[in-house]
């Protein structure tokens, strides 16, 4: 009887962790057509996402300082193509200690601190990827970063100069946990298009699909 009961303890403890193991992708989208002649040969602009526990999570600007860190379905990231996913590795991390990780990194995050160049979303990917499995994403899905200024030559003009000009608010989901989405409150400021350091590489007009993270308070 004694062992029968150690066997079921061990089963429940098996299916526990069994639960909480999820793979960790890189989902890879193209920012423009061109990546369908460059890619082959190692040069092409994209953006990136990473999949924990079936959602996806990104990095985009605003012109505030909260998260930029954003949450969108799996290889569904609005205002792009979807391209590739690569298998990075597998952790075991329950769903409530992931959304508290992914809280305390959005709060590393803010909206307005994105540049293309330095901080954009391949840089929060694989710094992911390094603190969740201790690997890097492959070089070449951030190589036009650091190339510098050619990126922002090839960039197409709609996505060189696109932002967020609403104010984040936040808004209960379905977990009971806090995301951010945009509203335009009457007062709301109009942002300076001449000021082309930051960059939101997601549609012009925005959408819904996107919930921002609620970042950590200190």
């Amino acid at each position: 009887m004694g062992t029968a009961k150690v066997s079921n303890s061990s089963s429940e403890d098996q299916n526990v962790s069994n639960y909480n193991e999820t793979d960790v992708i890189l989902n890879v989208y193209d920012l423009t057509p061109l990546n369908n002649y460059s890619y082959w040969v190692g040069f092409g602009i994209f953006h990136s996402g990473i999949e924990v526990h079936g959602k996806e999570y990104g990095f985009g600007a605003h012109d505030f300082p909260v998260s930029g860190v954003f949450e969108v379905e799996p290889k569904s990231c609005p205002g792009f193509i979807y391209r590739s996913s690569i298998l990075l590795g597998r952790i075991n991390m329950p769903c409530s200690e992931f959304r508290e990780f992914i809280e305390n990194v959005a709060s590393e995050y803010h909206g307005d601190t994105y540049h293309l160049i330095s901080k954009n979303c391949n840089h929060f990917t694989d710094d992911m990827a390094q603190r969740l499995i201790g690997r890097h994403i492959p070089g070449w899905v951030n190589r036009m970063a650091r190339l510098g200024s050619l990126c922002s030559c090839l960039l197409p003009e709609s996505l060189q100069v696109t932002k967020v000009k609403e104010l984040p608010e936040y808004h209960e989901i379905e977990d009971g946990t806090e995301s951010l989405s945009t509203a335009t409150p009457g007062d709301s400021t109009e942002i300076d298009d001449t000021d082309q350091e930051k960059h939101l590489l997601s549609p012009k007009d925005g959408n819904s699909d996107i919930a921002f993270i609620k970042e950590a308070q200190s």
